[in-house]
């Protein structure tokens, strides 16, 4: 975390069509940096310029558009640059690196919700808990809305952790009939899967709902292990008295 004083500020520039590994340079020197534990960084596109080509790119050259400068900037201390230099030398390839002294007069806070105490690390807690996947289609309809639909509203409504719902690009169910995402199909009756996790009890408590919801379709449940990362030391410390 970056505290007042002196630090660098670090200025990336790359083409926009620049590649690293199969991807675009600057997305995976935001990811470097992420993934490095870098304070924050910021990326710009230009609407202009040239480089040491002295091939002029702007948006309004349309075969040139997408060759437009991309900058990369971020403010580290000196320490953190100093040992991020060598590999995103590699990766700016033919692009630009400059970097030159600054100072932070306040450094950005983080959210008072993400927020982790000084020193601590992340707490850790592992229970049981009960996996439901519910697989019904995108006609199936419960009270004239979108059954998938109807039963994220029952769910919320019963304080069920939370849900996922996905949808199928392929599949068939019991009548053996394909259904797929194509736009020529004359079948849209996609496949969709909603996936929860909470407790059992509160899973179980919940079927009977869901019994007069699906007319047809399949909820397979299994047990699975829930591993959760917290900073929330308050909250979990009134959970663990509480015994919730």
């Amino acid at each position: 975390m970056l505290t007042s004083g002196p630090a660098k500020k670090v200025a990336i520039y790359v083409a926009e069509d620049q590649q690293y590994h199969g991807g675009a340079a600057y997305a995976a020197i935001l990811d470097f940096l992420f993934f490095r534990g870098v304070a924050g960084a910021t990326v710009t596109r230009g609407i202009g310029g040239f480089g040491a080509d002295h091939h002029l790119h702007t948006t309004r050259l349309v075969d040139l558009a997408t060759h437009l400068p991309i900058k990369v900037e971020f403010i580290e201390t000196a320490q953190k640059v100093e040992e991020l230099l060598p590999k995103l030398q590699a990766m700016v390839g033919t692009g630009l690196i400059e970097m030159h002294d600054t100072t932070i007069v306040k450094p950005a806070e983080t959210t008072k919700e993400q927020a982790a105490p000084p020193g601590k690390p992340a707490l850790k807690s592992e229970s049981k808990a009960k996996l439901m996947r519910i697989y019904v289609g995108e006609n199936d309809k419960w009270n004239g809305k979108p059954l998938y639909e109807a039963i994220v509203g029952g769910l919320r409504a019963h304080d069920i952790a939370g849900v996922t719902v996905y949808r199928g690009i392929l599949g068939y169910g019991a009548n053996r009939r394909i259904h797929k995402d194509a736009a020529l199909s004359l079948s849209h009756d996609r496949p969709i899967l909603l996936s929860i996790v909470d407790t059992e009890e509160k899973i179980k408590a919940f079927m009977p709902i869901l019994d007069e919801m699906v007319k047809q379709g399949l909820v397979v449940l299994s047990d699975v292990d829930v591993i959760k990362y917290t900073h929330d030391y308050e909250k979990t410390g009134r959970r663990q008295e509480t015994g919730v």
